[in-house]
């Protein structure tokens, strides 16, 4: 009869524990398959692989374009940034916000004379339009050279001080010795348009009033430019013209070369509200 040894019984409970090498070969795995994997389980529960990450091959669908290359647009990406904003209608470039909003919203013509200083007699002069007042103010003709007083511009024109209104004014009316060089413009040829006599510089004055276009400065808007009315009363002048230049200084018109006042002339349309915006270079930037 064979010899029964004894079943050694079971130890304390810390005798189920594995020992402390597999442990320890188990902690090592479970740690280098995190640093493999460099980032949490995806959707399905795999952890995409480095590779995957930086190329953004397992981009979740619909974000293919989250790791595009720099200056690359992923698809959607105009979707995503909308509609351009509209672009604003253009300004008259060198004016001010105040002269700006002198011009009446309604005007579509718009001279800009604007003096080379405040002291100097000479300016240059711009015709802009505004047809389209989604697209803004454009330059329509010029520039051309002007002349405007003797001593520059002021702020509060008094009668024979030889300055130039600054301002925004109506072009309501016009006239000459000359007929009419097919203007829309009310016109009324006149001998009283005779000029004579010598400028400041000692030119003949002779032939500045054939073409002369009203400036709405102390007078009523579309009154013939004869019309002596004055409503802000004498001592604030008036007769302020645009005329053909005489080569010279005025005694407060703007002057045009007399092919350029035929051009404007022809080009003003009272339907269109022009204006003539004037002054030196500072004032208008105001």
């Amino acid at each position: 009869m064979p010899v029964l040894e004894p079943v050694p019984r079971p130890g304390p409970r810390a005798s189920r524990r594995p020992p402390y090498t597999v442990c320890a070969a188990l902690l090592l795995l479970l740690l280098t398959g995190c640093a493999a994997a460099g980032t949490a389980p995806g959707p399905g529960g795999t952890a995409p692989g480095p590779a995957a990450v930086r190329t953004g091959a397992h981009a979740p669908t619909g974000n293919a374009g989250a790791h595009a290359p720099t200056g690359a647009a992923g698809p959607g990406a105009a979707a995503a940034r909308g509609p351009a904003a509209p672009t604003a209608p253009r300004e008259i470039r060198m004016l001010g916000q105040m002269v700006r909003s002198a011009i009446p919203a309604e005007s579509r013509q718009a001279l800009v004379v604007t003096g080379n200083s405040p002291d100097s007699s000479e300016a240059t002069a711009v015709l802009y339009t505004r047809d389209d007042p989604a697209v803004g103010w454009e330059p329509a003709a010029g520039p051309w050279p002007a002349h405007n007083a003797l001593y520059g511009w002021t702020d509060e024109h008094r009668v024979n001080d030889l300055r130039t209104p600054i301002g925004v004014y109506g072009l309501t009316a016009a006239g000459g010795l000359f007929e009419a060089p097919g203007t829309e413009l009310p016109y009324v040829q006149s001998p009283a348009f005779t000029a004579s006599g010598e400028g400041f510089d000692g030119e003949s004055l002779e032939g500045s009033f054939d073409y002369v276009i009203a400036i709405d400065y102390n007078r009523v808007p579309g009154a013939s430019p004869l019309d002596p009315t004055r409503p802000l009363g004498e001592e604030r002048g008036g007769g302020i013209w645009l005329h053909v230049d005489h080569g010279g200084p005025t005694q407060g018109c703007i002057s045009l070369p007399e092919d350029r006042m035929e051009e404007l002339l022809r080009i003003l349309d009272p339907a269109k509200l022009p204006v003539i915006v004037m002054g030196d270079g500072a004032a208008l930037a105001r």
